[in-house]
């Protein structure tokens, strides 16, 4: 009976994390390089749009319906550890997490490896819905909170 329940709560927490964490694979081109071939730093902030819109796809959410809904989603802050340098032609794996249940803000977690399984870079994103007509604030769309309320 313990061992039973042990197990139902470790797969309570594995749906859970495959739920908030979501993973996505894309080379690097030779344009999102500077001279030394190592992606420039500036470009590292597009991965994680990369990564947060498929993360929102996968849970059958889009920023362009969200726009067509009314709700913008700007990044207010953005923080990022550059470990290693990721460089032209790697194969990168980059993991999104949602890092709470959203309010007015969303946060996500990043992870960026390399085909040798390196971490490269961490970071965090923490973006605000913002109401299109009125240009404040909002609280995050009924539609996402709902697709997570068993995750938290």
């Amino acid at each position: 009976m313990i061992l039973n329940f042990f197990f139902s709560k470790l797969t309570l927490i594995f749906i859970f994390k495959n739920m908030l964490t979501h993973e996505i694979q894309f080379r690097v081109r030779y344009a999102e390089t500077d001279q030394m071939s190592f992606v420039y730093y500036g470009n590292y902030a597009q991965y994680f749009e990369l990564g947060r819109v498929e993360w929102l796809r996968k849970l059958g959410l889009s920023y362009k319906t969200m726009e067509e809904s009314g709700i913008m989603l700007p990044v207010v802050n953005l923080n990022i550890n550059y470990h290693k340098p990721a460089k032209y032609d790697d194969l990168l794996r980059l993991e999104t997490t949602l890092v709470k249940l959203p309010t007015v803000k969303i946060v996500f977690d990043y992870k960026l490896y390399n085909e040798a399984n390196e971490l490269l870079t961490t970071a965090q994103t923490t973006l605000v819905f913002v109401n299109i007509e009125t240009n404040k604030p909002t609280k995050a769309p009924v539609e996402l909170l709902t697709k997570l309320e068993n995750a938290f």
